[in-house]
């Protein structure tokens, strides 16, 4: 299987404090890829390393075997990078309607007009319209942001990831906050994620982890730890001994 995304020995130093080190990540095209491990593990400075919201102190960033280590954020986004953040970033004040038009307008570099784009082109809307119902947003998609349900936003993230029509999408802890009788809508959700797209996941719940990813990354201390399929992390007993405890028994 090809690698779309990589990192070679990336290194990142906040002063005397080392949140990643001499961290190589492979992770291949179409892949489900789990990130895990305990708080201050280095998850989300790895994705913000990859995404280019930080520069690693050292090592490099390959996409599809091109050096991005010093590419923009935004520019990675055109390249095929999205993300969710652990909080999300949503415009409170506007639709899922209108944040989603913004979205494929942005991507289509037409953001500064994005009210004429969907107002304008047939396709267009419709595009909008297929991403809020694949995302069982539909219902919703009139109502101000800030008012929807937190599941809801958090679909809406998603969502507005998926419109920027990624080749790889990082997923910062989506379940995160999410009430129970909300999670599975969230759930089912990613589990229908685009198959040509590879998904990278930071997650806490250790039922969607096993449920989702076909490799697993377990970082500890900044470092990468244990890699493997589900099953090998599971058996692990460096893992368990560390983060994962007992509970992991299959």
């Amino acid at each position: 299987m090809a690698t779309v995304l990589e990192t070679c020995g990336l290194v990142k130093r906040f002063g005397g404090i080392v949140a990643t080190s001499d961290v190589s990540l492979r992770i291949e095209k179409g892949a489900r890829h789990a990130l895990i491990g305990p708080n201050g593990a280095g998850k989300t400075t790895i994705v913000n390393l990859l995404t280019g919201v930080l520069r690693p102190t050292a090592g490099q960033i390959l996409l599809d075997g091109r050096d991005i280590t010093d590419v923009e954020p935004h520019k990675r986004v055109h390249l095929g990078i999205a993300r969710t953040f652990q909080i999300n970033q949503l415009f409170g004040d506007l639709t899922p309607i209108e944040s989603v038009g913004l979205a494929v307008s942005e991507r289509m570099g037409t953001g500064a007009q994005w009210w004429r784009v969907v107002g304008g082109k047939g396709d267009i809307v419709e595009e909008i319209v297929e991403v809020l119902e694949q995302f069982h947003l539909a219902d919703v998609m009139y109502q101000r942001t800030a008012v929807l349900p937190y599941g809801k936003q958090r679909l809406l993230e998603i969502a507005l990831a998926i419109a920027c029509r990624p080749r790889v999408l990082l997923l910062d802890e989506p379940a995160a906050g999410i009430p129970a009788a909300e999670r599975q809508e969230i759930l089912d959700t990613i589990a229908r994620l685009p198959k040509d797209v590879t998904v990278v996941l930071i997650e806490h719940d250790m039922d969607l982890v096993f449920s989702f990813a076909d490799r697993i990354s377990v970082l500890v201390n900044g470092t990468l730890f244990v890699e493997g399929t589900p099953d090998e992390v599971a058996r692990d007993t460096r893992v368990k001994a560390v983060y994962l405890g007992e509970a992991l028994d299959v």
